[in-house]
């Protein structure tokens, strides 16, 4: 099994007021170039897949024109969960629509855990891995807020609730594992800070809650992850040292900082519960530059870089 994650569109991001639509649709075309090529029989996206919690039409097009897309393409399954950027009632709307056509979308934090453990079949119909689609954890989803609690109060509260969900969750999946009787993958999918990620200023990250309250470390993860997918730092990353869970990366460059970084997705295969992880670079659809010196300086290089541009 094939399966490849993703985070962090940001789809309807400007950039200083310029619209990015031709560069998101560039990138939605090749990721459907690579699922084929790839044979990648599982899409994880990590959240924040719009750039708003009211995506325009236009974001909106881009989103349900590459999932109906997708059944031309060797993929089987999609999950997307929700980002901290995204409205959770939005993502989970169509849901009952997008099943039809084997898209998982988990946009709100389930009550039940069991809601958030998604099956996924091979083509015979047997269960083939087992995704715990975790979306982003609200403050609401896991505390409750209580008369004279300082920062260091509110702080172990989050940690203390992040925690608990993912092990709610990661239980619920090794019963189910138990139960179908086979020995297939645990793959979990989360959207969060995990602490010593690495940003960049100007990328967009936003903070969670207040300052670093709320950062996970990865000894924090469920053991019982055969890998766990996440989204909402924007640059490639292990967490913690760890092989097995992974931040994808935006896979467009979200602000000039970033424009001389190396985007990726990541291609993780599975035979059994093994896995082996290839990162796949993005083509740049949209080279960025920043431009420094005296002006005569600035307006050659305009210049030369006005007379190289070609369209995406």
């Amino acid at each position: 099994m094939i399966v490849l994650h993703t985070s962090d569109w940001h789809l309807g991001r400007q950039l200083f007021g310029k619209k990015r639509e031709a560069e998101f649709d560039a990138f939605l075309n090749w990721l459907l170039q690579t699922l084929d090529e790839q044979r990648v029989d599982v899409l994880l996206v990590a959240g924040d897949v719009f750039d708003s919690s009211v995506p325009g039409h236009r974001a909106q097009s881009q989103y349900y024109r590459f999932l109906c897309r997708l059944a031309g393409t060797h993929c089987r399954h999609v999950v997307v969960i929700a980002g901290n950027h995204d409205s959770p009632s939005f993502i989970d709307a169509p849901k009952e629509l997008l099943h039809a056509l084997d898209v998982h979308v988990i946009g709100e934090a389930r009550s039940n855990p069991a809601d958030e453990v998604v099956v996924l079949n091979d083509p015979s119909g047997a269960p083939e891995a087992i995704v715990c689609a975790v979306p982003y954890l609200r403050d609401r989803d896991l505390r409750t807020v209580e008369a004279d609690e300082s920062l260091s109060d509110k702080d172990d509260k989050l940690r203390a609730g992040v925690r608990q969900h993912y092990d709610s969750v990661a239980e619920q999946a090794v019963r189910l594992r138990a139960e179908l009787g086979g020995h297939i993958p645990i793959i979990g999918m989360g959207h969060l800070f995990a602490a010593g990620g690495q940003v960049t200023e100007g990328d967009g990250v936003r903070d969670l809650y207040v300052g670093n309250l709320g950062h996970i470390h990865a000894s924090h993860f469920p053991t019982q992850f055969d890998y766990l997918a996440l989204g909402h730092l924007h640059g490639a990353q292990r967490v913690g040292g760890t092989e097995h869970i992974r931040y994808s990366g935006a896979p467009l460059a979200m602000g000039f900082n970033e424009s001389q970084h190396n985007k990726v997705v990541l291609l993780v295969e599975f035979s059994g519960r093994e896995m082996q992880i290839q990162p796949l670079n993005v083509p740049i659809f949209q080279p960025l530059e920043c431009v420094r010196g005296d002006w005569p300086d600035i307006a050659a290089r305009l210049q030369h870089l006005k007379q190289s541009a070609k369209p995406i």
